[in-house]
């Protein structure tokens, strides 16, 4: 560091340290952005030189410079579910692993926020972006495409998107529940489910009714039901369905938070029904065996979800994707409780 006006140490510049090291400052400039080229000893010299002076790279000018920030911006429509948390706990290890951040943002379930959040992102220079969409609109998500966003979906991809998206076999999850509830004797199941406009809630739906005309079991729609997949909904549903006459024992839930609140009514309003009751869910999470109802749970691979969003935007960003969208449909695994 040097003595500066006033005894203030002035910052280490590039050339400081391309003196120190006996370098040009091209080759500073290259050994500090990895550029293989580069010998071990020299990098190894360089790199000595610039802790040696305190040499801190200015991200913000190189910024301006490359337009590369190092940085993925991710959009999810809740940031206090279980599945969301899990969900960005592995990106945020999988992007750091290749020395990138996170600027995480919640839509709270809004079109006109992942709207504001595109162009904040676009502001922020970001190299790319993860969404989980908030709704079926997809016109949005297709413009930041169209733009030039790497962009990749995870857990929804609405309709015309035509971005990157890393899914899970929802139908056959959902399927495969709700035969393990056959199994286990139930001839009536009904459904507590999401809105159908998003695919997550509409593929579910698909694979219940799947597995009840592959049983031979008649569906009953009057003991199916749709909202949105929050808790507070999931126990309005189990009220509402439990309200009518003869209700089936066994049910279907969507995901967890429609499943704890399914739970949640049956212990408090319900508990005269809850000895006979018992449940199939997607979503099985670390408290899915404390759930009383619980009798068999689809695990979503979560971890692999989060690590091939992160591949798949770093090949974007690095340009080596081509034009055409990459849909990855992952499996899920039944775990009986």
């Amino acid at each position: 560091m040097k003595e500066g006006v006033g005894g203030k140490k002035n910052a280490a510049t590039i050339r400081d340290v391309a003196r120190e090291a006996d370098v040009s400052t091209a080759t500073v400039s290259r050994v500090l952005n990895d550029d293989g080229r580069i010998t071990t000893e020299t990098a190894t010299r360089v790199r000595a030189a610039a802790k040696r002076l305190g040499y801190a790279v200015n991200r913000a000018a190189r910024s301006l410079k490359t337009r590369a920030t190092m940085t993925v911006g991710v959009i999810a429509p809740d940031l206090a579910t279980d599945f969301f948390m899990i969900l960005m706990e592995r990106l945020e290890f999988e992007l750091a692993s290749k020395g990138y951040g996170m600027l995480i943002c919640s839509s709270r379930e809004s079109v006109e926020e992942e709207r504001r959040l595109l162009g904040l992102f676009a502001e922020r220079l970001v190299d790319g972006v993860i969404a989980i969409p908030a709704t079926a609109t997809s016109a949005h998500f297709k413009a930041a495409v169209e733009a030039g966003t790497p962009l990749v979906l995870v857990d929804r991809s609405p309709r015309g998107a035509g971005a990157d998206a890393v899914l899970v076999d929802n139908e056959g999850g959902a399927c495969a529940a709700t035969r393990s509830l056959a199994g286990l004797g139930y001839r009536r199941i009904g459904l507590i489910g999401g809105d159908p406009r998003l695919s997550t809630a509409r593929e579910r739906h698909a694979g219940f009714r799947r597995a009840l005309a592959e049983l031979g079991i008649a569906a009953e729609p009057e003991f199916e039901g749709f909202g949105p997949m929050h808790i507070e909904s999931g126990f309005r549903m189990m009220e509402a369905m439990f309200a009518k006459s003869k209700p089936p024992e066994a049910w279907f839930a969507v995901n967890a938070d429609t499943h704890v609140g399914a739970t949640s009514w049956l212990l408090t309003e319900g508990r005269r029904f809850a000895d006979r009751v018992a449940f199939a869910a997607f979503d099985e999470m670390p408290y899915s065996p404390l759930l009383r109802f619980c009798r068999v749970s689809v695990e979503q691979p979560i971890a692999d979800m989060g690590r091939e969003a992160a591949r798949l935007v770093l090949e974007r960003v690095a340009g080596r994707a081509g034009p055409k969208p990459r849909v990855l449909r992952l499996p899920t695994k039944l775990i009986m409780h």
